[in-house]
């Protein structure tokens, strides 16, 4: 047999043959109404068949045309997925087109099931207009078009890449068969990777990866028993899994922008991540039952909303030991603007709606489990306060938990007051046995992980404690670590195009100043913080703020706008450290654009209100339209620059984002969810470009390194570095365990304050009288450390010590009430000697930044012993200007007269002489006179090339000493000729 293509269909057609597939005739395909009639008719004989006569289907006549029409006409009004789980109205009938998958012991079900006709036809001649066009494979579900193929073979030397290009190119989205929502997917198959598209568009068709990946990367694993691909037709669409997918994950979703009230619709149908991620958790679910942890680490932008709807969803049925394993599912998410979001998304994948409730106020939680309500979403921003009104009645529930990014949403006191709340026991009114140890063991217990309660944590970048709660712990030589339950790699969505790498085109701008003293005397300021007073204050001046808008006007304007990034539609965000310095930079910007007639405009986004100018601004004030239409503006023009200050950094999912220019430090996840909000995928987006004020390329690999591949926890917390912190504490001797007892029995009794302070107040008593300022910071810093690393823990461990509990208690009250140890500002005061003498910013070459292909380890919580005071280093206001001088100084000329003579005589002498120049000056406005001096300009630069490089460098590179230039002789030639 040769290996061709007609080989690998036959292959195809075969193995999906002996999976429970049929082979269908090509001749049994009406093309008019995009149906293989002999299959649709067998299937409604087998199972309806008092309808074969109603429905005409045995012979050509108006009455089966008419029939077929509905057929078509409800498929093409509602799509072919709901046509199959509902079925259709036809005059006096209701017509069945698929039975589901049947609950265990239900006969009469699993019968019906096994009568769905799956089958698969080859060369299907599908065109109405041009007979002779045919496609290699077409899968139908009882005679409804579900899937077609194109097939391609490496060894003939064709990809899926040209199968792509053969559906984008030859397969015209007017027929029938293609149009939208006819099909639940389009798939492009070689003998090695597989790609996907639900809504042909010609040229613009979106195909996507369905790779199960391999080494943490794209592709496929070697398959020692055949194709890499034949998990496609052998497991993804065997008739079980097809059913399955059908009634659970293909969907059409309908959105409506409130605003504008338009509406657009998607068809969705699942990534190969996704479907493996969720239908392992389920499976473990129904092995297991409740009361397991699992972490799940999938990339940002790898569709983890979509996943959390399926989970959800699907998980309000799941089964253990034939009862329902959950009777909730909570929802949890640590991203407030995808929270309403994440509801519709939950809501269109149901069939139900009115199982899913928001909860965002107290009482709304407790009411929704109370009416079995099955899927309750809320934030976790929220949680903690609605948990207050709940009770603690729900001990014989079981919970589902998903927690979205999980992050801040587990730790330890917000999963005490999740297990107090859904698994906790309230002290009876009339039991007098109740001691306070009774209290504290109740307190231990509530913090433990519920046991009437499984978690699910979705994250991109899973921190320490993230994979010590969640992760599958496993041991490796002497340690126990920990890693996640199902893994899809920033390393594999970035090698197979599913979101952009944001890393690709990394450019880092240098800032470099110049600060001269202004008094004459030379006092003394600690090195560090002045170096660091003396950065925040150069960077954020007026004309450094200037400065950089210019580079970003002017960056916005070239590079994104003017080379047409995402078709011309591409969005920037400007990332600011603080809200006073994005309102400062929305008006920089916003003027910049003014002055060059740009038809663009800014958006700024932040939180509440604040001071600028002596006026209180806010967004709204600003922006000139409500806060909650800022993520529609900046999709729609004139708008196309979005500053921000911790607002829109994580859980933005905005496809037109493209370039963002950063001017805050950023580190860890910050870093990685920052810089991810523009991997989002388009199917106009090519790339992606970071322009960065405040961070090098190495502080970027670093924070990105740990979630390129899987993150792996190196070890456990050790418990009982909890007794070497007590030990440490003790030796302070601020308090005594009959200190602690005699608190933890008044505030459980629940005494007045004026009772509780005295204790407490001894305590910070003994805590001033300690004579070193380092014993100050060690006793508080080990207390801070015991109570952080305790919440944590006592939610992990199998045992609980009542005299953990109770210090903790006590610690928790006593530390707000220790005042911070003196500690001078030793740079106080430091502005007030000094100015700005030069500014200028220079970008670098964009660079790709590689990171490690490899696993990463990351270290346990650490569990310190205590803090101490950092010595300071002082030095005069002379020597410190002199060191900042030297790391941001100015240009280093070689020789500085004659540069300074080229620049303030020779060159300007030069354009003033330039011929169309002087006709520009004559004739013409300023603006175009302008226009005609940088030409001149140029001219006169390249001469320069000749005699002096290092100026022409300068010029060509510098984009700052570039406009400074060019401003200063326009400024000396024009006002001289006015």
């Amino acid at each position: 047999m040769r290996l061709n293509e007609e080989s690998l269909e036959t292959l195809v057609v075969r193995q999906m043959a002996e999976g429970g597939w049929v082979e269908g005739a090509p001749g049994d395909y009406e093309r008019s109404f995009a149906v293989d009639l002999a299959q649709l008719t067998a299937f409604i004989d087998a199972t309806q068949p008092q309808l074969v006569d109603a429905l005409g289907l045995a012979t050509d006549t108006p009455v089966r045309r008419e029939f077929l029409s509905r057929i078509q006409g409800e498929i093409t009004s509602k799509g072919t997925v709901e046509v199959l789980r509902k079925g259709i109205k036809h005059r006096a009938h209701h017509v069945d087109l698929f039975f589901p998958t049947p609950s265990p012991g239900n006969t009469r079900a699993a019968e019906l099931f096994g009568a769905n006709r799956f089958s698969v036809t080859r060369q299907l001649q599908y065109s109405v207009s041009r007979p002779g066009l045919a496609l290699d494979l077409a899968a139908f579900v009882n005679g409804l078009p579900v899937a077609t193929f194109e097939l391609k073979n490496n060894i003939t030397k064709q990809t899926f890449d040209d199968a792509v290009e053969q559906y984008k190119r030859d397969r015209d989205p007017r027929e029938l068969l293609f149009g939208f929502g006819r099909c639940l997917a389009h798939f492009a198959v070689d003998d090695a990777q597989v790609r996907f598209c639900t809504h042909l568009k010609g040229k613009s068709s979106w195909f996507l990866p369905f790779d199960k990946g391999w080494n943490d990367g794209a592709g496929n694993p070697p398959n020692p028993d055949g194709l890499r691909t034949d998990y496609l037709w052998r497991e993804i669409l065997a008739p079980a899994s097809l059913a399955n997918i059908i009634e659970n994950y293909a969907q059409i979703v309908t959105t409506r922008n409130e605003r504008t009230r338009r509406k657009t619709s998607a068809q969705i149908f699942p990534r190969h991540h996704q479907l493996d991620g969720v239908r392992r958790l389920l499976a473990d679910v129904a092995t297991n039952g409740v009361g397991q942890k699992y972490l799940v680490q999938h990339s940002a932008g790898s569709g983890k909303s979509n996943s959390i709807a399926w989970l959800s969803h699907q998980l309000t049925e799941a089964k253990h030991h034939r009862a329902n394993a959950f009777d909730s599912v909570i929802v949890v998410t640590d991203r407030v603007i995808l929270d309403s979001q994440l509801t519709a998304t939950i809501k269109s994948f149901l069939q139900v709606g009115a199982t899913v409730v928001h909860a965002d106020r107290s009482g709304d939680l407790r009411r929704a489990i109370e009416a079995g309500r099955r899927i309750i979403i809320t934030t976790v921003q929220k949680f903690p306060f609605i948990l207050d009104d709940i009770g603690s009645g729900h001990r014989d529930r079981r919970f589902a938990i998903i927690i979205d990014e999980a992050h801040s949403s587990q730790g330890g006191k917000t999963a005490a007051a999740v297990s107090a709340a859904l698994g906790g026991r309230d002290r009876e009114e009339d039991d007098e046995e109740w001691t306070v140890e009774d209290e504290i063991n109740q307190m231990i217990e509530s913090r433990k992980m519920l046991s009437n309660a499984s978690y699910f944590a979705f994250t991109a970048t899973p921190k320490n404690k993230t994979l010590e709660m969640f992760g599958i712990p496993y041991v490796e030589g002497t340690e126990t670590k920990h890693r996640p339950f199902h893994t899809y790699t920033m390393k594999q969505a970035t090698q197979e195009g599913f979101i952009v790498d944001v890393l690709e085109n990394f450019t880092p701008v240098e800032s470099y100043y110049r600060l001269v003293k202004t008094v004459e005397d030379d006092p003394e300021f600690d090195t560090k913080r002045a170096s660091k007073r003396l950065r925040a204050y150069v960077e954020g001046s007026d004309h450094a703020i200037g400065l950089k808008a210019e580079i970003i006007v002017d960056h916005l304007r070239t590079q994104v706008i003017g080379k047409q990034k995402i078709g011309g539609q591409a969005r920037a965000m400007v990332v600011a450290g603080k809200i006073p310095r994005a309102i400062e930079y929305f008006h920089a910007i916003r003027d910049q654009l003014e002055k060059v007639k740009s038809p663009y405009q800014a958006i700024v986004a932040f939180s509440g209100e604040h001071d600028y100018k002596g006026l209180k601004v806010s967004e709204a004030s600003l922006n000139g339209f409500p806060s909650k239409d800022i993520p529609d503006k900046i999709k729609e023009d004139p708008y196309r620059i979005l500053v921000t200050a911790d607002k829109f950094q994580t859980g933005y999912d905005e496809p037109l984002l493209h370039t963002m220019y950063v001017d805050t430090t950023l580190s860890g996840v910050k870093a990685v969810q920052t810089l991810s909000r523009l991997n989002r995928a388009h199917p106009a987006k090519h790339d992606a470009f970071v322009l960065d004020f405040a961070n090098s390329a190495e502080d970027i690999e670093k924070a990105f390194s740990r979630y390129y591949r899987t993150t792996v926890l190196s070890s456990a917390t050790d418990p009982n570095k909890l007794h070497d912190l007590v030990a440490t504490i003790e030796t302070y001797g601020i308090y005594t365990h009959e200190t602690v007892d005699k608190f933890t029995e008044l505030f459980l009794g629940g005494v007045e304050r004026d009772q509780l302070d005295p204790v407490l107040d001894a305590c910070v008593a003994e805590y001033l009288e300690l004579q070193e300022e380092d014993d100050q910071v060690g006793f508080k810093g080990a207390a801070k450390s015991f109570t952080r690393t305790y919440n944590f823990l006592a939610a992990l461990l199998p045992y609980g010590l009542p005299e953990w509990e109770r210090l903790c208690l006590f610690l928790e009250h006593l530390i707000p009430k220790l005042p911070a140890p003196r500690e001078d500002d030793q740079s106080a005061g430091i502005l007030e000697n000094i100015d700005l003498d030069s500014y200028r910013s220079e970008k670098r070459e964009a660079m790709k930044i590689a990171l490690a292909d490899e696993d990463a380890e990351i270290d346990p919580v650490p569990v310190g012993s205590g803090g101490h005071v950092i010595d300071e280093e002082k030095e005069r206001l002379s020597e410190i200007l002199n060191t900042f001088n030297q790391l941001f100084g100015n240009i280093e000329w070689t020789d500085e007269d004659r540069v300074k003579r080229l620049i303030t005589e020779d060159i300007p002498r030069r354009v003033a002489e330039d011929e169309a120049y002087q006709i520009a000056m004559r004739n013409n406005d300023r603006d175009n006179a302008r226009i005609e001096h940088d030409r001149a300009l140029g001219r006169v630069m390249m001469s320069v090339l000749r005699d002096d490089t290092e100026l022409f460098k300068q010029f060509s590179d510098n984009d700052s000493f570039k406009r400074w230039l060019a401003e200063s002789v326009f400024r000396t030639t024009y006002d001289a000729s006015a």
